[in-house]
């Protein structure tokens, strides 16, 4: 019964990343770079990263799209203008850029020719992800590949040598991200998806260490809750799993949190021992000792602790900031020709 299940599921993650049937043609007037994307209603960081890498390029004069699978598809979990068209509606050109994320890898092979194709790798640690062993995603006939951290870049560079593979990091806009004006209650948010058996087991073990704190699960939020969540809260909980940047650790880290945890690898440019804490993958009892030390010294002291935060906000603002994305992306682009 168990296999039934398992396999009910993996058919229904596979129907939502097979593409949607793609149109060829002479394409648009202007050359334009289409961002294949799937139909997820649900808050996912990787998709609101490709709806702000084609706001960038149209902001700079380069015709860029959304190509969500239906007509009419619109993530509104995010405050959003972004330039948003349906798969059955648009007829691709060999002028025309496609980019493809990295959840597209067992179809790859399925992809019309004749727009140039270019990766979008938001996680590299998925890349392999319900491709049939044996085999590699066919990225043999894609121009070059972006992807959104150091780590992801070296493990692609690994797995594909022949493909060109640079970093245009993510950004997070202090707009939405941004630290409280007044120390926040004892609350300690986290957010539980991707680790929920060692969240369990991390709060087990701090028991009563925990009276006074209020635990704060961030699930299925829009952003602008997630982020008013975020400044409620002095201390954050990192539970990142192979991660290819480590979202939720540099909002957190944006809104003043004291961040302790998981960086899931890719997450590793972001702690620095003077402003977070590094837990080893999966030792959850380090990670319950962080908790309960980061969760003391705000009690004794939140004003330093307050102080590591805004550290933390600094370092974020600076190299994760909209000018930095853009300065990066136009760049990848540019250099395509």
């Amino acid at each position: 019964m168990a296999d039934l299940v398992g396999e009910l599921k993996r058919r229904r993650v596979l129907r939502r990343r097979r593409p949607p049937e793609l149109k060829v043609g002479s394409g648009a007037t202007k050359p334009t770079i289409y961002y294949l994307c799937p139909n997820n209603p649900e808050p996912a960081g990787g998709i609101r990263a490709i709806y702000r890498h084609v706001d960038l390029l149209n902001a700079a004069g380069r015709p860029a799209a959304v190509l969500h699978h239906t007509d009419g598809f619109r993530c509104d979990w995010f405050v959003n203008a972004t330039r948003v068209l349906g798969a059955p509606s648009v007829e691709l050109g060999p002028a025309d850029t496609l980019v493809v994320p990295e959840i597209y890898g067992p179809f790859l092979d399925r992809l019309p020719r004749g727009p140039r194709r270019i990766a979008f790798n938001q996680g590299g640690y998925l890349t392999f992800q319900h491709v049939p062993a044996g085999t590699t995603p066919a990225y043999g006939d894609f121009e070059a590949a972006m992807t959104v951290s150091e780590d992801s870049a070296e493990l692609l560079r690994f797995a594909f040598p022949g493909l060109a593979v640079e970093v245009v990091p993510n950004s997070i806009y202090p707009d939405v991200f941004h630290p409280a004006a007044e120390p926040p209650a004892r609350r300690l948010a986290l957010m539980p998806r991707k680790r929920p058996g060692d969240v369990e087991m991390i709060l087990r073990l701090l028991g009563g260490r925990l009276a006074g704190w209020e635990v704060t699960p961030i699930e299925g939020m829009s952003e602008t809750d997630t982020a008013a969540t975020l400044r409620a809260a002095p201390v954050f909980l990192a539970l990142g799993y192979r991660e290819g940047f480590g979202l939720p650790a540099a909002e957190a880290m944006a809104s003043g949190c004291f961040v302790v945890g998981f960086t899931g690898f890719g997450g590793r440019e972001l702690f620095d021992p003077s402003f977070s804490v590094e837990v080893e993958d999966g030792d959850v009892l380090g990670a319950a000792k962080a908790v309960a030390a980061a969760c003391a010294r705000y009690e004794a002291d939140p004003t330093a602790v307050r102080e590591d935060g805004a550290r933390a906000a600094a370092m974020v603002g600076e190299r994760f900031s909209r000018a930095n994305q853009a300065a990066r992306l136009l760049g990848f682009f540019d250099r395509l020709g």
